[in-house]
């Protein structure tokens, strides 16, 4: 019996033992790297899995990874949103290297939606995705530029051209206001309001366009949201990261003036004892120069399974192409994620800049005691005297001697000082936990500051603007916090087919702004700039203020989708603003969205040429509190006078109080459809909106002055405004091979605004003109027509003497060769009554087009962007016919009694600068925005060189634009009399003067990974 045992004892070891060597025999390491087909780049974070078991890893910042596997029947699975899974079996391999292919159905994509995520195809609301590639496409000091013709229905534009620094207006979906900003809402990584980042540092970016994907936003969202989410560290290695550009830059184009002779008898013609000078200066060659821009960012990240991080330093220098003028920034980015314990998980973001702004005066208002526009360098390069010197025999700077008294521009843009010094920095802390299986908590707490200090100063050598006061000098402080807290619930569930997620949370926000100003006049010495106020003779009485403001809201979201099917968004969110009046501040506003996937039904779930077909419809109510806080109050301002020779204070009623006024609130309605063809190698998108934006915060000048008000034009709650249109959105696979790819993306808009109502149906009358213009109307607000249309009066041609054409009449005193005008009211001479709508500066359209070829490790990039409709005003023109300047060298072909077969008026001393449709021109236009030719080097030589990745690549941008504008640039933003950019103005748009030109380049990038 014990003989037996021992048998059966050791039969089972034996077989214990053998089954062991052949388990230990089979099981054994695999590794490898996983690279993209497209461009041969390594993929960061593949999931990789053994079939059928729990066994899994995913692959480092450089594509590698390992992973034992137990036998040689074992399968991996390697998948990664974006691209097609793939399955190898193992056999007898130990490195297994795979090429993963892109996936054409790009509807499982994650992106970005207000408070979470959602997939691509489960989107019920209007939302576009920009890519990191098409943002960094080309060198920009921030990332708002790169948006330009990206996105449908987004138009982005510089409010001063190629102005080193110059601030982005971006306007999503048209005016949705009159006086309150129609800017959208920037928010990066969770926080609201924030700076854009550098376009470098960002990982992706949606924008929110209806009001089913802003509602939960509420009021900050009426005008759309722009999320950007920040790149973030990766488990796995160190990698760093380094991205080099410089680029040469040159003025897009120059006007074609009179030189010195022909400038002469131009004057000649008008005052014969006009005597010409002895030179023959081109102002415009003295003050345009090459440019050159450089940017350099270095990053660094990593991480393990618990805690990741992402570093980066970024510098960018811009030298402008007019003298002097110049920008400087240095900014810092950091994440940091920590899982802490298997509920919860901690982040930190952090990011700071410094930003110095040198520039040279442009689009000068004649503000700052200036008057006739003469700190203006770019409009005074075209009007200056080309038969005058930069100094008189005496050494001083020249000063024009025929029309307005102004210095020479030279002068300007080495002597005046404007200089922007800015300092940001913010900081956002989240926590994230989950409490149950499938219901979380995240609290988020951010700061925000920004130091600004802007700074003038005009020397006594500037002997028009400056030299009369002994120099003029001035100086604005102002800083700027921010207190964001953010906490919500996510629930997430199953019930039945259906999955739902419920968000539910509260949010508060503080603004405080400082703001500290004076100025002086007189000083001993220009030594000081503006930094020595004290050494000067007069002193201008200095300003201070703060303001606060503050909102709270609740808000909650549903999500719904039954069977993967039939999708419902609702959203309700409840703002408090403390800009509105005591019984006003708090508003509701609700939105709701379906979506039906009709390529998931059976009649067309195995289609081979549908592969995605799914409609969109939501309706929403968003609000806009975007005015000056305290509008609703009443109040109280101060005055001095003198009595008996002492200056004595008075306090005066400035505002009288509006306890009504409340949120402006835009209705929006959107249809969408979302069409896959061929495996989704042809994507189209296509949006209908309507926005109804009702009680209009109004400036109301309508009050009676014997009311003592000293501000008669006090904010209420008056009118309305529609914005309705069309996008489409256009991606296409054109060729996909082993070695050539061929796609396109191609976008196109329209937006036709229009004022609806406005106060008792009055025209509203208001002037962008240049101060020493002396015109009071340039365009209007008028029911049944766009925001901010031209308004003047209607060129007829040349008046030939004699008998008026019919219909026409002339300005009072008027001979043969001056201009005609449409006589409107019929009384035989030109008077205000004649004027009317001369132009529309909104575009019909507009669109971007975008082709990339790659071959092999070769790649090319054409981006084509353009509008069409859109008229501009050119005031610039209207300076340079008038007779008291340097002109156009059109002003040749002016009339005389020997030359009538002409539409220019005759020369005179001073044509009145009249505003009319002679000006007006069609703005449309079509411009190579980027042609970008990049190489990445193969793996053998990288390898070689001790690094991981090496790509060059040369761009050019605004190579070539193709319009019939006469001017220097089609996309203008004068910031108009008032002397506020009109980005943050719906009314003064498509004006033309002293705008800082437009841009050419050639860029040179490198880029290394370690």
């Amino acid at each position: 019996m014990k003989n037996k045992v021992k048998l059966v004892s050791a039969f089972f070891l034996t077989c214990l033992f053998l089954t062991t060597a052949v388990v230990n025999a089979q099981e054994r390491s695999i590794t490898g790297k996983v690279t993209s087909s497209d461009d041969g780049m390594p993929l960061p974070g593949v999931n990789i899995s053994v079939k059928g078991s729990t066994i899994g890893t995913s692959t480092d910042f450089d594509g590698l990874y390992s992973i034992d596997v137990p036998s040689d029947d074992a399968v991996l699975v390697y998948s990664f949103i974006g691209f097609l899974s793939q399955e190898v079996p193992v056999g007898t391999q130990t490195e297994i290297n795979v090429i993963l292919q892109a996936d054409q159905n790009e509807l499982d994509e994650v992106v970005v939606v207000g408070y979470g995520s959602q997939r691509k195809s489960d989107i019920t609301g209007a939302v576009s995705s920009v890519k990191s590639d098409e943002l960094n496409a080309f060198p920009v000091a921030n990332a708002e530029q790169a948006l330009q013709g990206r996105a449908a229905g987004v138009v982005v534009q510089s409010n001063n051209g190629g102005e080193p620094g110059a601030p982005i207006s971006i306007k999503i979906r048209g005016n949705t206001s009159i006086n309150a900003s129609s800017a959208p809402l920037i928010v990066v990584d969770g926080f609201v309001g924030a700076a854009m980042p550098q376009a470098n540092d960002i990982e992706s970016m949606e924008i929110l366009k209806d009001a089913s994907a802003t509602a939960i936003y509420g009021s900050r969202g009426s005008n759309g949201v722009v999320m950007v989410t920040t790149k973030k560290g990766k488990s796995g290695r160190l990698a760093i990261e380094v991205n080099s550009n410089y680029s040469i830059q040159n003025t897009a184009d120059k006007l074609d003036l009179l030189n010195a002779d022909e400038f002469a008898a131009y004057q000649q013609s008008i005052n014969s004892g006009y005597v010409q000078g002895s030179a023959d200066t081109d102002w415009q060659d003295l003050l345009y120069k090459s440019g050159n821009t450089q940017n350099h960012q270095f990053s660094f990240s990593g991480g393990s399974d618990k805690i990741n991080f992402y570093a980066s330093t970024n510098y960018f220098k811009q030298d402008g192409v007019i003298i002097n003028s110049e920008y400087e920034k240095i900014s810092f980015l950091s994440n940091i994620d920590a899982q802490v314990t298997d509920k919860l998980k901690l982040g930190l973001n952090l990011t700071g800049s410094r930003a110095d702004k040198d520039g040279v005066p442009t689009q000068s208002t004649g503000s700052n005691g200036v008057n006739g526009g003469g700190d203006d360098v770019v409009s005074l390069m075209f009007r200056f005297m080309p038969d005058l010197g930069i100094y008189d025999d005496n050494g001083n700077y020249t000063t024009n001697t025929i029309g307005d008294n102004i210095d020479n521009p030279y002068a300007i843009a080495n002597e005046a000082i404007d200089e922007t010094k800015t300092d940001r920095f913010r900081a956002n802390l989240y926590a994230n936990y989950d409490i149950l299986e499938n219901l979380s908590f995240k609290t988020t707490f951010g700061y925000s500051t920004i130091n600004e200090t802007v700074g003038y100063f005009r020397p006594s050598t500037l002997i028009v603007t400056a030299g009369g006061v002994g120099g003029r000098a001035g100086i604005d402080n102002r800083r700027s916090t921010n207190v964001l807290s953010e906490n919500y619930l996510t629930y997430k569930t199953e019930i039945g087919k259906g999955n739902l997620t419920l968000l539910a949370g509260y949010s508060y926000q503080k603004t405080t702004t400082e703001r500290f100003s004076t100025g002086a006049t007189g000083f001993i010495s220009d030594s000081f700039s503006y930094y020595n106020l004290g050494g000067s003779e007069v002193t201008i009485i200095p300003s201070s203020s703060i303001t606060e403001q503050e909102i709270q809201s609740q808000f909650g979201r549903l999500n719904y989708d039954y069977d993967d099917k039939y999708l419902l968004t609702a959203t309700v969110r409840r703002d408090g603003a403390s800009n509105f009046a005591k019984n006003e501040k708090y508003a509701i506003f609700p939105s709701a969205a379906i979506g039906w996937k009709i390529s998931k039904e059976s009649f067309l779930e195995d289609s081979e040429t549908i592969s995605n077909l799914k409609l969109r419809a939501s309706y929403g109510v968003t609000g806009n509190q975007a005015i000056n806080p305290y509008e609703s109050f009443s109040k109280l301002s101060t005055l001095f006078s003198a009595i008996d020779g002492q200056v004595v204070g008075a306090v005066v009623p400035d505002q009288a109080a509006n306890p009504d006024l409340k949120w402006e609130s835009s209705y929006q309605t959107n249809l969408g459809l979302d069409l896959g063809l061929f495996n989704n190698k042809i994507s189209l998108s296509l949006d209908y909106y309507n926005i109804d934006t009702k009680d209009l915060l109004l400036a109301d000048a309508s009050q009676p002055e014997y009311l003592g008000f000293l501000t008669l034009a006090s904010i209420r709650n008056v009118g309305e405004i529609n914005n309705k249109g069309f996008e489409i959105g256009l991606n296409t696979r054109n060729i996909s091979t082993d070695n050539f790819s061929w796609t396109t993306d191609f976008n196109w808009s329209t937006n036709k605004n229009e004022v609806v109502s406005l106060i008792n149906g009055i025209d509203v009358f208001l002037d962008a003109s240049p101060g020493y213009f002396s015109v009071s109307r340039t365009h209007v607000l008028r029911e049944g027509e766009a925001a901010g249309v031209f308004w003047g009066y209607d060129y007829q041609g040349v008046y030939q003497g004699g008998a008026l054409p019919a219909g026409t009449a002339t300005l009072a005193g008027a001979q043969a060769g001056d201009p005609l005008f449409s006589d409107l009211d019929n009384s035989g001479v030109i008077t205000t009554d004649d004027q009317k709508i001369i132009g529309d500066p909104n575009p019909d359209w507009t669109m971007g087009f975008t082709n990339t070829f790659r071959y092999k490790n070769l790649d090319l990039n054409i981006f084509f962007q353009g509008a069409y409709g859109g008229d501009v005003f050119n005031l610039t023109n209207v300076q340079l016919y008038n007779g008291d300047s340097n002109a156009l060298k059109d002003v040749l072909n002016s009339w005389t009694p020997t030359n009538t077969d002409t539409d220019i008026p005759r020369a005179v001393a001073n044509r009145g600068r009249e505003i009319s449709s002679r000006f007006v021109e069609d703005g449309s236009y079509l411009r190579l925005k980027n042609i970008a030719l990049g190489y990445n080097f193969s793996e053998d030589i990288v390898e070689k060189l001790g690094i991981d990745n090496l790509r060059l690549s040369v761009s050019a941008q605004n190579l070539l634009t193709f319009t019939n504008y006469s001017g220097l640039d089609p996309e203008v933003s004068y910031f108009g009399s008032g002397g506020e950019s009109s980005g943050e103005s719906n009314t003064t748009q498509g004006f033309d003067f002293g705008n800082y030109p437009t841009i050419k380049s050639v860029n040179f990038s490198l880029n290394l990974r370690f």
